[in-house]
């Protein structure tokens, strides 16, 4: 049991660490193509925040587990706004500024309600994959047209942000370098993931969705952790919550939709009638703080968040064994 938890860490922080190198070199390769920078960062930039959920959701699914990849999607969106902000908001109250996040949360809303269309009936379809990842492609086309609008006017500090993170140095050897070790550890990693939450699962009497709601979930999140904390010291907030609106969006239409795709059928129940209803109250707190007239999310907020996400992770301790999740 202890190697099996010990080789799951190993592998959670080499998906994290080898996402950030394939982002990194990807960033470097679309830079020397002459993509412009703004693209870089509202696309590659934003998705690679959720790339080791993605990563993770499609080993998953290719090894049948879909229940693991569900609770990956659901979790990671949970911790996000529980654990992510609530710690970062403990450092550093945020105050939204951008007008791009006031028009971005009500559409992550609305991909969370599409969600609950998706999972309703227990049943993950290829055609609900296909609808997901449109939904992925019109969110990223959407958020470039923001931004180019946005950065016309010279009044949005996200995409200033946004740019202001891409590598401004490096050629194309060493974007192969770290695409290259990106691309080997990726594999290695993901089957060190699927194989020891499988025996940590069989271990505690723990079904796939749980592990993915919790121990996956909070593994996967590292990045959004690492953006919102250094969003908070610098002062970028609206880099650090435009982080997680956009992970948020994109664990529904990519992390979901994999797995509809790869291995569609069945997945444990509990998802939606549990899990997927604490997902959208959550989501509508993050919006309303969001919304406030004082447009800040302060320490107490922080704390509320913190608070709450221990209490979540109470709930599914005592409640899985009695509803069998």
């Amino acid at each position: 049991m202890l190697l099996a938890t010990a080789l799951l860490i190993i592998g959670l922080l080499l998906v994290v660490y080898s996402a950030d190198r394939l982002v990194f070199s990807a960033s470097i390769l679309c830079r020397l193509l002459g993509v412009p920078p703004l693209i870089i960062g509202m696309t590659v930039v934003s998705v690679g925040t959720s790339l080791p959920e993605i990563i993770v959701s499609a080993a998953a699914s290719m090894h049948d587990q879909v229940d693991l990849a569900v609770g990956t999607a659901i979790g990671s969106n949970i911790v996000n706004i529980l654990l992510i902000l609530g710690l970062a908001a403990l450092l550093h109250p945020f105050r939204v500024h951008s007008d791009v996040l006031r028009r971005e949360l009500p559409l992550m809303l609305i991909v969370s309600l599409l969600a609950g269309y998706v999972l309703y009936d227990g049943q993950l379809t290829f055609s609900d994959g296909i609808f997901l990842l449109a939904l992925a492609v019109i969110w990223l086309l959407y958020i470039v047209k923001l931004a180019r609008a946005a950065e016309k006017q010279g009044s949005d500090t996200l995409t200033r942000e946004q740019v202001a993170e891409l590598p401004r140095e490096g050629n194309l050897p060493v974007a192969l370098l770290w695409l290259g070790v990106a691309l080997i550890i990726m594999p290695m990693a993901t089957q060190m993931i699927v194989d020891n939450a499988t025996v940590l699962a069989n271990y505690f009497a723990m079904s796939e969705l749980t592990i993915g709601l919790t121990v996956i979930a909070i593994g996967t999140s590292l990045p959004e952790l690492a953006t919102a904390i250094a969003g908070a010291r610098k002062g970028e907030d609206d880099m650090a919550i435009g982080n997680i609106i956009g992970a948020n969006i994109f664990n529904i239409a990519i992390v979901l939709g994999l797995p509809a795709l790869i291995a569609p059928g069945a997945f444990n129940p509990l998802a939606f009638s549990r899990d997927y209803g604490v997902m959208v109250v959550v989501s509508a707190i993050f919006a309303l703080l969001c919304w406030r007239r004082k447009r800040q999310i302060g320490q107490g907020a922080g704390a509320l968040l913190t608070v709450g996400f221990v209490v979540w992770m109470a709930m599914l301790y005592w409640l899985s064994p009695l509803l069998s999740g």
